[in-house]
């Protein structure tokens, strides 16, 4: 086996309602690629392919025929193995509604709601929120957020999907109508500045909504429910090209199986056997599926414990054990708790319905989250085979893999025995991982203690951790030795060296975070140790006499802080801007929060995507080979063996391509040398997707190391490798500054790189013409006429013959502005070379290997300042690290350089940046384009001075901050008037000064947890520094029906260009919005155009947009003047009639900009955007996770063209800066190899991660006369206010460090990871553990920074 010659059993099961009969069926097959290839249902998206984005989730329903319930649950369709689905209903966001049928009110909302800004991932949250409401018509806001707990979002920042999904729930408490904009609440906090009339609150009118009847649902199959009550045939064999999938019907048939195929894995939810044959190469020729077997989904209740079926699901387990603890007394569920605990932050709920317990058990990866507790808890695996039944604990032994404490080959796990736990038994469960929800653990703990009757004497003692080794570790030793011990202070200090010595984590350990790992080991224990001391003292039974000695006398207030996780709650918040003014017309549509043009089609699923255009025929794949040495030679390449293999067409590479490879030192297919692990060597085309990726696998090149390979900053400098020449600006004497000043503080600043994570990854697909060799090209990017160009100097063709389509873009941050053209060009080679039309589509891991990120930027400062905070003098060195070529690295630099100062003036100044040459991927455009690490920088010098003028931060701001009309350091002049307003503005409506002082309250009364506050402001410059990255053009066609057609050179990434060009035409041509059409944006209706970046997009093309309408009013003047009363294609036809031109070019040649580097001046940039952000955070320093209380943000968007799409602009761009300075973090192998290269490892803000509250107010009565209807650009500005957040973890640590007697200047390091937090909040528990010396081993990672 497998054996072709047989024939596989027919698969059936309904894709929405519709029967589907599939004959053989390849295992290998998922559930996404059936539906997006085999029936072209391509609404579910493919981001990650590894089950970790929710891009991908679908409804899966399933009749149980022991409990006569159909199920409905989410899955994601990536990891759901085709053949496991017979029998079972599934619904895609195609089957729950349609813009041609009836859309479902979940659809409807959620674009209403302005939830949807690319789209990519509104299917998946669509059917994550369907599904519960299938399964709860009015659910908690609990409920809510954990269905979309493993959902994904790159552009929103959450708060309107949530939005959306409130809708549906009951309201928990409270005033019903609040943050609708009904609340007094609502009107009062919005009423700081301009009448009541004036400001808005609403960006969604609730009572439109349809209402939800679930009455119309699609029901389950009658067909299916037959088939589960009657199986037909026992067992069911699938039979594929590698692998053979044998799904029995009886567990007697499994165990025969079993036996009879020892090596073949039981497959049930595919959660990590699916991950570990796509990425690990894991491999196994027969796979049972034991999923049509009730008995393995048995749950038993005794007197003594819960024994659950190991095919249960983890949501199902979740439910059981809920269901247990209601209706048992307290003492008994304490293992019980413990594990719901965990259940509820493990993975998303779409992993949680996929997973079994038992393949959670089996798995023992050494991050399980259920493991050591159930190994503490004295839990009982029951095994079956052929032989008979047998029990052996989940014991250390067993997690540690030991053959005398394992499973047999022949046997299953049949089933998990949970006991309850005892009078004076305490189970606590501990995790720590880098973001609350849908990350894997850093390191996790179960521990579990008995006393002995009446006493606080340890009778028996369990403690088990995650994230520590190759697996669970049980600390045995440690816990025999601590037998018979009181529970006091001595046992602690006892306990924490014991477990120190036994569970020990060398310094290359896998996963790095060596010292913070060990940290938890002993942070953790530490809160159990309190968590029952707790629970000791609230038992009245305890003698008096047992608590004497304590070190912690204090232990009832201040050190109680650590006890409790932070807890999850739906974001609230409230979105204010101006109204449009009275007098302007309804059809006006300018000012008002229009619904996004693609909303209905996004949550539909009916929005194509460049993937989702159809197979053209004939059509090819390519698969990229990518270099795996840093810096080293081609010696050969080898591809003899892949033209043999099967659907392989041919081998592209460097000597193929007709004209020029790239540039000199930047080449499309790398030549005689590799500069960083991941650039691209060749590519191979075959037939299908499957078959070209395995064909890479099968070229083998061979390399010879080169010297010298530099990955680090530090490394850079050393061997001066730079890319550019240094950018410097100086005004003011700084040497003389530096002597006049009362203190003179240095420091140095690390911001780690940024992955742009847009969640439809890079693809294209070039189909080729018979002749004139023209080529049509359907591509993922920004800027389609830098593809074109590209395209055309690779292939030696004039860019006439070359057309680029861009219908929408699944965001793209800057990552698409590049790097498109590439892989357009390599595609376009292949396209060429086979006559075939080809499809190019990177995988998440080939994404984030490839394409570079953000710069990671290492800074030093020196201040001069008088003690009153007056900063007097400022010198400021950046050097980022660009990568192995140029890219954008000189112009991010410069821009860098240009906006250091941010809002600030200080008189002596010298700013000073470089690139550096590394060989890593090379780093490119993204949002902000350095403004954000920058001016991290900037701000961290005003903590510095605050710190040492013991002032707070926010006095040192406004102490520095531009106050009247002014010159930048580069001699732009600018008026900070609005900068000074958003400053005021938001110390108003945060209630900053109240709430500092309680911040400072409570930072008195608790040890453990400290919170911090910070307010930033924001001088953000927008535009590019040349005039003619300004220019832009539109094409406007008047057709005879009236109907309007407009096209212009941006593009749409999800930030609602084409919804604010139409808003514009409909204003400039007084027509409604439903006159109006815009199809995509195409190189030959728009020739020669500029990237949609720099956040001017809409600003110039709508001025080119507004240029052509003008000019077609101009055309139908007299027309209009002959029939006044006439209709609008009354109008038209006339003009057709008096042969008057209904087609206009409209131009704008862009705004002046210029900069003088020599003479360090210039106007670099158009105009400025200002803005400021308050935060509330609250950290717990024992393990450095911190919650986000609240954030306020006012923003200066003068006249907003679309308010809904301004705030959810402002909202995306926040929450991605916070992931940026909190929780994304890049890490890179000692040989340069990127490991963070897929969402378990990469971690961007999720639902979870939104501030409880989260305000956010654009600036009433704000004009500016160069701009649009006076509206400003704020695609990136809002990035660097998620600094906010970091500064106030900044303060709580600063907090922490002064109560316990520790300097406060700290090193400033981006991202605020909980392992920094954790190091940076230094106590008894850092000191305690082992260091060791970095001369003596190799690191599992290394900064870059």
């Amino acid at each position: 086996m497998p054996c072709p010659a047989q024939i596989s059993d027919d698969l059936e099961f309904f894709v929405n309602g519709r029967k589907v009969t599939e004959k053989n069926v390849d295992p290998e097959v998922t559930l996404l690629a059936f539906l997006r290839k085999n029936l072209c249902l391509t609404g579910t998206k493919d981001a990650c392919g590894t089950g970790g984005c929710g891009a991908c989730t679908v409804m899966v329903s399933q009749h149980d025929p022991v409990c006569k319930k159909t199920r409905h649950f989410s899955v994601m369709a990536c990891l759901v193995p085709l053949c496991s689905l017979h029998g079972a209903a599934v619904t895609t966001v195609e089957g729950v509604g349609s813009i041609k049928t009836r859309l479902h009110p979940v659809q409807e909302r959620i674009a209403k709601s302005h939830g949807t800004q690319c789209g990519f991932c509104t299917p998946g949250m669509v059917m994550s929120i369907y599904t519960l409401l299938r399964n709860h018509p009015q659910p908690s806001e609990e409920q809510l957020m954990e269905a979309l707990g493993g959902n994904l979002c790159r552009c929103t920042g959450y708060r309107p999907i949530l939005e959306s999904g409130r809708t549906f729930c009951m309201e928990p408490d409270g005033c019903p109508q609040k943050g609708t904009g009904q609340c007094c609440l609502d009107q009062k906090e919005s009423d700081s500045s301009g009448s009541k009339s004036d400001i808005c609150t609403k960006l969604f009118v609730k009572d439109e909504f349809q209402p939800l009847d679930p009455t119309q649902e699609l029901i389950f199959p009658p067909e299916l429910l037959r088939m589960a009550e009657n199986p037909e045939k026992q067992t069911l064999t699938f039979y594929g090209e590698r692998i053979t999938w044998i799904a029995p019907g009886t567990l007697q048939e499994l165990l025969v199986l079993k036996a009879k195929y020892p090596e073949a894995p039981l497959i049930s939810g595919n959660t990590a056997l699916g991950p570990a044959m796509k990425s690990q190469g894991h491999f196994y020729p027969v796979l049972l599926s034991p999923a049509r077997i009730p008995d393995l989904r048995m749950v038993t209740k005794t007197s003594g414990g819960l024994t659950i079926g190991a095919c249960c699901s983890l949501a199902q387990v979740k439910d059981i054990l809920a269901e247990s603890i209601s209706e048992l007394p307290q003492e008994k569920t304490q293992t019980y708790r413990a594990l719901l605990k965990h259940l509820r932050s493990l993975a998303g709920q779409q992993i949680r319905n996929m997973a079994s317990l038992g393949g959670h058990v089996i798995s023992r990866h050494c991050y399980s989250d259920l493991n050591p507790i159930l190994s503490v808890g004295n839990t009982t695996l029951n095994l079956l085979s052929e032989e008979g039944p047998r029990q052996i604990p989940l014991s250390g032994h067993f997690l540690a893999g030991l053959a005398s404490a394992d499973l047999k080959p022949e046997e299953i796990l049949g089933s998990v025995y949970i006991p309850h736990s005892q009078k004076r038994e305490f189970v606590s469960a501990f995790r720590q991982a880098q973001c609350h929800q849908n990350a894997l653990p850093d390191v996790n703990a179960g521990m579990r203690v008995l006393f002995r009757e009446g006493t606080d004497v340890i009778e028996e003692l369990s403690i088990a951790y995650g994230g520590v080794g190759p697996t669970t570790v049980s600390a045995q030793r440690s816990c025999q030795q601590l037998l018979g011990r009181r529970w006091n202070a001595l046992m602690l200090d006892e306990a924490c060296r014991l477990l120190l010595d036994e569970v020990s984590l060398p310094g290359s350990a896998l996963g790095g975070k060596v010292e913070f790992r060990r940290t938890l080991i002993v942070s953790l224990f530490f809160k159990f140790y309190l968590e029952v001391l707790q629970e000791l003292k609230a038992d009245q039974k305890l003698p008096p006499e047992s608590t004497d000695s304590q070190r912690y006398p204090e232990i009832a207030d201040r050190f109680l802080s650590s006890l409790g996780d932070f807890q999850v709650t739906l974001p609230r918040g409230v979105q204010t801007y101006q109204r449009v003014d009275s007098h302007q017309p309804l059809q006006d549509p300018v000012g008002r929060p229009i619904m996004h043009l693609s909303g209905l089609k996004h949550a539909t699923g009916e929005a194509v995507f460049c993937d989702d255009i159809p197979r053209v025929d004939k059509e090819l794949f390519m698969a990229l080979v990518t270099s795996t040495r840093a810096h080293a030679r081609i010696i050969s390449i080898d591809s003899s063996e892949v033209l043999d293999l099967p659907g392989v067409v041919d081998v592209i590479t460097a000597e193929d391509i007709p004209g020029n490879n790239g540039e000199e030192d930047d080449k499309l297919l790398a030549v005689d040398k590799v500069l960083c692990v991941g650039q691209v060597i060749c590519a191979v085309v075959a037939e299908t997707d499957v078959q070209a990726k395995r064909a890479t696998e099968k070229i083998k090149i061979t390399y010879e190391d080169l010297k010298p390979v530099i990955f680090t900053i530090e490394d850079a400098i050393k061997h001066n490798s730079f890319l550019c020449p240094e950018k410097k600006l100086e005004q003011g004497n700084i040497e003389e500054a530096f002597e006049n000043v009362d203190q003179v503080a240095e420091g140095t600043v690390h911001v780690g790189g940024q992955e742009h994570f847009y969640m439809e990854t890079q693809r294209v697909l070039v189909i080729p013409k018979t002749e004139d060799k023209e080529l049509d090209m359907y591509v993922s990017t920004q800027d389609p006429a830098h593809v074109q160009k590209t395209v055309s100097s690779t292939l030696n063709i004039p860019i006439s013959r070359i057309t680029c389509h861009v219908k929408r873009v699944g965001g793209g941050f800057g990552g698409k502005v590049g790097r498109p053209a590439v892989f357009g060009a390599i595609a376009a080679v292949g396209a060429v070379k086979t006559g075939h039309p080809i499809r190019l589509v990177l995988d998440r891991e080939d994404d984030m290997l490839i394409t570079g990120g953000r710069h990671p930027l290492f800074a030093k400062y020196k201040v001069g300042f008088m003690n009153s905070g007056r900063i007097k003098a400022l010198d400021i060195e950046c050097y980022i690290n660009g990568g192995c070529t140029l890219d954008d690295s000189e112009l991010v630099t410069e821009f860098l350089v240009l906006k250091l100062e941010n809002a600030y003036k200080i008189r002596n100044l010298r700013l000073r940046g470089r690139a550096c040459m590394t060989n890593l991927p090379s780093n490119t455009a993204f949002r902000g384009f350095g403004f954000p690490q920058g001016a991290l920088v900037t701000e961290s010098c005003i903590t510095a001075v605050a710190a040492k003028c013991g002032l707070p931060p926010e006095k040192i701001r406004e102490k520095n901050m531009y106050k009247t009309v002014d010159k930048t350091i580069y001699k732009q002049a600018f008026n900070p008037d609005p900068l000074i307003r958003c400053w005021n503005e938001c110390l108003d409506k945060s209630s900053f000064h109240i709430r500092r002082t309680r911040v400072d309250e409570f930072n008195k009364k608790s040890y453990w947890k400290k919170r911090g506050i910070a307010i930033v402001p924001m001088k953000f410059s927008v535009g590019f520094a040349a005039t003619s990255y300004h220019q832009a053009a539109a094409l406007v066609h008047i057709y005879t029906d009236g109907s309007v057609l407009v096209a212009h050179g941006g593009n749409e990434l999800g930030q609602g260009i084409h919804t604010k060009m139409l808003q514009v035409a409909s204003r400039e041509l007084k027509i409604p919005l439903s006159y109006l059409h815009i199809c995509e944006t195409s190189t030959t209706t728009v020739p020669n155009t500029i990237a949609t970046a720099a956040s001017v997009g809409a600003d110039v093309n709508g001025r080119a947009v507004q240029n052509a309408c003008q000019i077609l009013l101009k055309r139908l003047e007299p027309v209009i003047k002959k029939n006044p009363e006439g209709t609008w294609r009354d109008w038209i036809e006339a003009a057709f009639e008096k042969r008057i031109s209904l087609s206009a070019t409209g131009y704008f040649r862009g705004y002046k900009a210029f900069m003088d580097w020599e003479k360090g001046e210039g106007d670099p940039f158009p105009y400025y955007v200002y803005g400021a952000a308050c935060s509330e955070v609250e950290i717990d320093c024992l393990t450095g996770a911190h919650k986000k209380i609240r954030t306020d943000i006012v923003m200066d968007a003068c006249c907003s063209l679309n308010p809904a799409i301004d705030i959810g602009q402002i909202e995306g761009a926040f929450i991605q800066g916070m992931g940026l300075y909190t929780t994304e973090e890049l890490l890179y192998s000692p040989e340069g190899v990127l490991y963070s290269r897929s969402p378990d490892k990469y971690k961007i803000p999720t639902v979870t991660d939104v501030p409880e509250q989260f305000n956010v107010s654009l600036l009433p009565s704000s004009q500016t006369p160069l701009t649009l209807y006076s509206s400003k650009g704020l695609g990136e500005s809002g990035m660097f206010l998620g600094s906010s957040v970091f500064f106030a973890i900044v303060d709580a640590v600063a907090a922490a460090r002064r109560q316990r007697d520790i300097a406060e200047d700290f090193t400033v390091k981006s991202p605020a990871t909980p392992e920094w937090v954790r190091m940076a909040c230094a106590d008894r528990f850092t000191d305690m553990i082992p260091r060791d010396d970095p001369k003596t081993f190799k690191p599992w990672s290394i900064p870059i920074a």
